[in-house]
Order: C-alpha cells, then sequence, then structure tokens
C-alpha cells in the first residue's frame, strides 16, 4: 500500500472546478521523473468526496486532499484537516473532514495526517476551460505539493509558509 496519498476532485466539464483532478495529473508526470523518491505515492480524482473514500485512507502516513475553491486566499490556501461530523457527514458531496470522521469510525483509529490544499479558481461555469488565473494558481499549488512530497514529515513546515 501507498504511504502517501493525493486524493483530488472536481468536475473536469466545469472551467476551473478541474483545478484538484489537474493538480494530480501533473503531479503523476512529476513522479516519472521522481520514480524511486515517490515509489510509495498514489494519486486519485474523482468527482465529489464520497464516504467510500475513508477506505482510501487505509495503511496510510500522509494524506494531500486537493480541489478549488471559490473563494479564499489565492493562489491556494494550505491548511491541517482534523475529523469532524458537519452537514455533508450523510451526503454523497463531503468535505475531507468528514471522510476522516468516516474513517475513524469506521476503522477505529484516528485517521493519518490529512491537509487541504484549496487552489483558489475564478471561472466555474459549464463547458468553459480553466480560467488564466486559475493556471497560474495551479503552477504554485504544484510548486507547494511537490515540496510536500518531496519532504512529507515538513508538512508543518509548509503549512506555516504556504
Amino acid at each position: 500500500m501507498s504511504r502517501v496519498l493525493v486524493l483530488a476532485w472536481g468536475n473536469p466539464s466545469r472551467g476551473d472546478d478541474a483545478l484538484g483532478p489537474e493538480l494530480v495529473r501533473r503531479l503523476e508526470e512529476l513522479s516519472a521523473q521522481k520514480a524511486e523518491a515517490w515509489r510509495d505515492y498514489e494519486f486519485l480524482t474523482d468527482f465529489q468526496l464520497q464516504p467510500e473514500h475513508a477506505t482510501d485512507l487505509a495503511e496510510r502516513d500522509l494524506v494531500l486532499f486537493a480541489d478549488a475553491a471559490a473563494t479564499g486566499r489565492a493562489p491556494f490556501s494550505f491548511s491541517r484537516v482534523r475529523p469532524a461530523r458537519d452537514p455533508s457527514f450523510s451526503s454523497h458531496a463531503m468535505s475531507p473532514s468528514a471522510v476522516l470522521s468516516v474513517y475513524r469510525q469506521v476503522f477505529e483509529q484516528e485517521p493519518p495526517d490529512a491537509y487541504l490544499l484549496a487552489i483558489r479558481g475564478e471561472s466555474f461555469e459549464l463547458g468553459r476551460p480553466m480560467s488564466a488565473g486559475a493556471q497560474r494558481h495551479l503552477d504554485a499549488a504544484l510548486a507547494l505539493a511537490a515540496r510536500l512530497l518531496d519532504a512529507p514529515a515538513a508538512a508543518n513546515e509548509l503549512r506555516a509558509h504556504g
């Protein structure tokens, strides 16, 4: 089992909502160059987080959730995620905190360390391409994600300087 998981979600048909999946695509390309250093890493994408994603967290040391954000700081925000039941807990479109809470409930143990990389988007209309601003934000987020994957133990320092 891969010790580090990058789990991104978004709809590639909705403009900047594709930021999470696009981050994963670029990280997968980069992983080919870093094959040995990143050999224990797995990259997953989906349209939305669901309760079933809790099983993807099993036996991980670190999880990086990645998504587009319609609000918040540009180019991105990077924060620690803690388990919490929230209004999304009983739906099929869940928050990272709710997924961690499901993990805790199902596995009866604490989830792995988890962080959220929320990449600021600007345009989420159906059928639109990714905006130029979102592409710049994605470049900055990719740099931070690569630093994290190069040194997963430094996640808290990245959060402080991200």
